[in-house]
């Protein structure tokens, strides 16, 4: 082949690129304080399963026919049917908002580290929730912290439930606040800054049900570092994380999240959780939450509304005096 040749093939390779215009590469937005804008209403239904199933023991991430199958699967449970013999029945699916599609990232699950995606549990945090279930009806201090009304907690609250998912976040010059759609908290994180004082974690005597969260920036991302628990809290409240529902936490947690925005419609939110009385070891689930501006968040009257917790007691002392009578 002689030089000419050669010339006359690149040629016809690189005149149709030199047509075409380069992608715009995403600039996040700012406000005019210069925080990278979080701001706006953002949801995170998924049917992406929190902890990796057995059939994707060794695959953190989805081929688009494995995520088809595994979104087909959950439509096919998500129908409603008749209640079985005995059973009162429960919410139709009408009430329901537990997403349809796996996340965008097509991982397998919501953990990713460790890498196997399961939580590293102690077996002692596995026997507390166990006997915990097994009291649920004995007192009120034996049910789910949301079941309670009091929180779904941090991280907790922003892990995909069965509805409500949905976050709004506002910033102001020194705060982030994050308002939860279910339970309607609304959480308020001091930002580090040469002029916010508050950028240190109160004394450890200073303890809360969810923990005493400071920010800062990092580039684009918003670093919230968490300490100071009670120790009173639940690592997660929705049957949507399967095993890891209702695992206690200690005074000993530490969980730092980051939110990025990577799109105008995406921010990437990760989450890293210490609990040494709890876990073998630290882990952590990566969420994309995903921006909807129609969207919208109305008051969940929690308390106003709550019959489960009597109901539950009701029926325990029903059950202790037919067991009186045999």
């Amino acid at each position: 082949m002689n030089r000419r040749f050669w010339i006359v093939a690149l040629a016809c390779i690189l005149l149709p690129l030199a047509g075409q215009t380069p992608a715009k590469r995403w600039t996040a937005p700012h406000l005019p304080d210069g925080q990278p804008d979080l701001q706006g209403v953002w949801t995170n239904p998924t049917v992406t399963p929190f902890e990796r199933p057995a059939q994707f023991a060794n695959k953190p991430t989805l081929t688009k026919e494995e995520a088809a199958r595994v979104e087909r699967d959950a439509a096919a449970e998500n129908t409603d049917a008749p209640p079985k013999a005995g059973d009162v029945g429960n919410y139709n699916q009408v009430w329901f908002d537990r997403g349809t599609k796996v996340v965008g990232t097509m991982q397998s699950s919501l953990v990713v580290d460790p890498p196997d995606g399961r939580v590293p549990l102690k077996p002692s945090a596995e026997a507390k929730r166990d006997d915990d279930a097994a009291h649920n009806a004995d007192a009120p201090e034996y049910m789910s912290v949301w079941d309670r009304c009091i929180t779904r907690g941090v991280p907790a609250g922003m892990f995909p439930a069965g509805y409500n998912n949905a976050y709004q976040i506002v910033q102001n010059r020194g705060y982030v606040a994050i308002l939860y759609e279910m339970i309607h908290e609304t959480r308020i994180i001091p930002i580090a800054g040469p002029n916010h004082p508050g950028d240190a974690h109160p004394p450890e005597t200073l303890r809360q049900w969810n923990g005493d969260s400071r920010g800062h920036w990092e580039g684009n991302t918003l670093v919230v570092d968490t300490t100071n628990y009670n120790g009173k809290g639940q690592a997660a409240t929705s049957a949507a994380t399967g095993r890891v529902k209702g695992i206690a936490q200690s005074q000993k947690l530490h969980v730092v999240e980051r939110f990025t925005r990577t799109a105008a419609d995406t921010i990437r939110y990760e989450v890293t959780i210490d609990d040494p009385e709890v876990y073998t070891k630290p882990w952590k689930v990566a969420i994309p939450l995903v921006r909807d501006d129609n969207y919208r968040i109305y008051e969940y009257a929690c308390h106003e509304g709550n019959e489960a917790v009597a109901n539950v007691l009701r029926n325990g002392r029903a059950l202790e005096r037919a067991l009186e009578k045999e």
